[in-house]
């Protein structure tokens, strides 16, 4: 498939964005920007939710990691589901019952300003690296591919690829993205589930002989139970993966942000346990496709693309999808599945980005009504530029897979907002509020250290995603040194 095709698929795609953000964004009200005026579609909401949690890098960096890990990716995932209840039967009452447009003005109503301010700084940080490894995983890709050909520099494809996200979303905010993840995750799944077909076809395989193959019994290996002390081993990836959906979902404004789009409670609950049910059975056809790219690269000698020297296992996809004898038709198609999921997740982080800025920092609420709307579209631009300058620096710092680094980070950023809503869900005592960012920054240096030296301390122990949890717990334990007396008790 040439560049240059590739590249007007790309202006057809946000040509159809760009319409849809037209016809969403007629109000561009900061009501309709930061809350879709509460009157989104629940099932709308969970449909397109599937292709902003998987994004472009469950689009290609999943498969990617299928030759190393086989499929133990799915012990998370089922702890993901728990997670997903939890959020809708704990967090989302609370949320609803507050009525709040950030969810960390919760911690502002139970525990004070410095809390609130904590908490969203974490997020902040949080979101703008996980945004920043979604896009720059679309970005290598892209620049790989395409611009490396016509010796445009990285740091071009970078900032085309924000500006484009910039247009369609500057108006219509989280209303317009509702709908914009709708169509892309409809392209993302058809993508997934054509490349499937093309490539069994092209090893003369129907479906139910890939699943009965040899081959992919190599790589299926699902639940790990040999070793405790490894990373892999089931109950701590099954724990990892019920605190990474509460963090990065339920503590996120980012995925909450479309939950409080939905008209009331009940809908939003709908939402949630619909998705993540859905979200299960797409991931696993996500890793299926891993193991049928390693068995179709192995079979007909395609390498492994190397980028600076280092073999990149999330390039295999698209090398396989756009330089090999499949057909345009599978190019087409990865292409138009692979913009719609790095865009479906990075569109609505820059959203919340903004509305995050907006309310938690600004105070946009509390402005004067003339100023608000001006001053979030400044806060817009700004945040474009910061994601434009972290993609560019990953480039040069990132090495490892981009879904293990990414899982990693949230371990540790995400780790303080969950000992503070726990703490606030869970007891009733007030804490001394002026310590709270002090406690925060204490759980993330020990957290590091406990997962740096865990098996030299603990006889040969490797942390895997159950760092999070652990994370969590040393912040709930500081926040409980520093409550207040028992007499001063709250409940919120």
């Amino acid at each position: 498939m040439q560049p240059i095709h590739i590249i007007l698929l790309i202006l057809i795609y946000f040509g159809v964005l760009i319409l849809i953000s037209f016809l969403t964004g007629k109000d561009d009200s900061n009501e309709v920007f930061f809350k879709a005026e509460r009157k989104s579609p629940w099932y709308i909401v969970a449909f397109g939710m599937v292709g902003a949690t998987l994004s472009g890098v469950t689009f290609i960096s999943v498969p990617g990691w299928v030759d190393a890990t086989q499929f133990s990716y799915m012990q998370i995932v089922l702890g993901y589901i728990v997670g997903y209840f939890v959020v809708a039967f704990v967090l989302m009452p609370v949320y609803y019952r507050l009525n709040v447009t950030s969810i960390y003005q919760y911690l502002d109503e139970r525990f004070g300003i410095v809390s609130y301010k904590t908490g969203a700084t974490f997020f902040f940080i949080s979101r703008v690296l996980g945004a920043a490894f979604r896009l720059f995983l679309v970005a290598s890709v892209l620049q790989y591919f395409v611009f490396d050909s016509w010796g445009v520099p990285f740091e071009i494809t970078v900032i085309l690829s924000i500006l484009l996200i910039w247009i369609y979303t500057f108006r219509g905010g989280i209303k317009t993205i509702v709908w914009t993840d709708t169509l892309q995750t409809l392209f993302m799944i058809a993508a997934c589930f054509a490349a499937i077909y093309y490539i069994n076809e092209a090893m003369g395989w129907s479906f139910s002989e890939f699943l009965a193959s040899s081959e992919l019994k190599s790589y299926s290996k699902t639940f790990f139970f040999d070793d405790f002390l490894e990373k892999n081993h089931f109950l701590k990836s099954f724990i990892g993966g019920v605190f990474i959906t509460i963090c990065m979902t339920g503590l996120d404004q980012d995925m909450m942000q479309k939950n409080l789009t939905c008209k009331n409670l009940k809908e939003a609950q709908k939402n949630m346990i619909s998705f993540s049910f859905v979200l299960l059975i797409v991931t696993f056809v996500f890793i299926l496709l891993g193991a049928l790219l390693f068995i179709y690269a192995k079979k007909f000698g395609i390498a492994i693309p190397v980028v600076d020297g280092q073999i990149k296992t999330d390039l295999l996809f698209p090398e396989i999808a756009l330089n090999t004898n499949l057909g345009i038709g599978i190019g087409i198609i990865f292409i138009l599945g692979l913009i719609a999921a790095a865009y479906s997740s990075a569109d609505s982080a820059l959203t919340s980005l903004t509305t995050s800025f907006c309310i938690d920092f600004l105070n946009i609420e509390k402005r004067q009504k003339n100023q608000q709307k001006k001053l979030r579209k400044k806060v817009h631009i700004g945040m474009s530029i910061l994601l434009v300058i972290v993609i560019i620096i990953f480039k040069y710092v990132l090495e490892d897979n981009v879904i293990s680094s990414l899982l990693q980070v949230a371990s540790y950023t995400y780790g303080p907002l969950l000992g503070l809503f726990a703490y606030g869900i869970f007891t009733n005592y007030t804490i001394k509020d002026k310590y709270v960012w002090l406690i925060a920054v204490i759980s993330v240096v020990l957290t590091f250290i406990i997962n740096l030296y865990s098996e030299q301390m603990l006889m040969g122990y490797i942390f895997g995603f159950e760092l999070l949890p652990l994370n969590g717990l040393i912040t709930f334990v500081g926040l409980l040194l520093v409550r207040k007396s028992r007499n001063d008790k709250i409940l919120v």
